[in-house]
């Protein structure tokens, strides 16, 4: 009887993995996805990127080293929920643009959203500021907390921007709510924190980032 029984679960388990594997790469009800999972269709380089360093294979976007600049989407958003996985390698280090033009440096004439391995970088680089963790405003506003898992996995990010403010969700948590107009001490070196619209973008940095699951919704 047990055998069977075991047969059983065995045989039900088999059947609910492929369901729950879908659910997993399901587009958000209201959200569009960014990435159809074997090209870069949708994308392009900035004025100072290589197309060259990015790829995409088997549902993974990803970056392998530097001098890609930043990959940006092709269309614009201004008021917008986007949602993305990234997994970083040891001294992993990139970001995600937000209302950037294509040409300059969209943590500064947009928002970047910092990617790094924060362990590595706090233990070898001194002068590494709070406002240069993962899940910051880069250079602008510090995460509240660290959240990232460990190098290797899966984060998730949820990012809100609506109207002057920036909602940033890592792993389920919520560590930056901030209003840009209360940024204003920041326009002079950060001026893309005034701007109301832009592409979004990932960043090559060094070493191969990988992202997957990008959806994002108009708001």
């Amino acid at each position: 009887m047990r055998n069977w029984f075991q047969v059983f679960v065995l045989v039900a388990s088999l059947c609910i993995l492929p369901a729950a594997l879908a659910d997993d790469t399901q587009i958000p009800e209201g959200f569009q996805s960014l990435f159809n999972g074997k090209d870069l269709t949708g994308w392009q380089v900035n004025d100072k990127g290589d197309m060259k360093v990015w790829g995409a294979e088997n549902g993974v976007l990803y970056v392998n080293g530097s001098g890609g600049g930043w990959l940006m989407t092709d269309k614009e958003f201004g008021d917008f929920e986007l949602r993305l996985e990234f997994k970083i390698p040891p001294k992993g280090n990139s970001g995600v643009a937000l209302r950037s033009p294509l040409k300059g440096d969209p943590a500064y004439v947009g928002m970047e959203i910092q990617i790094l391995d924060n362990d590595w970088y706090q233990k070898n680089y001194k002068g590494l500021k709070a406002v240069q963790h993962t899940g910051a405003i880069y250079g602008v506003v510090p995460p509240s907390k660290d959240v990232t898992k460990p190098v290797g996995e899966w984060n998730k990010y949820r990012i809100i921007a609506k109207g002057r403010q920036v909602t940033i969700e890592l792993n389920g948590t919520t560590i930056v709510d901030a209003n840009l107009d209360d940024q204003k001490e920041h326009y002079k070196q950060h001026p893309g924190l005034q701007r109301e619209t832009g592409h979004l973008g990932l960043q090559s940095h060094d070493g191969r980032v990988e992202f997957r699951n990008i959806y994002v919704k108009p708001l």
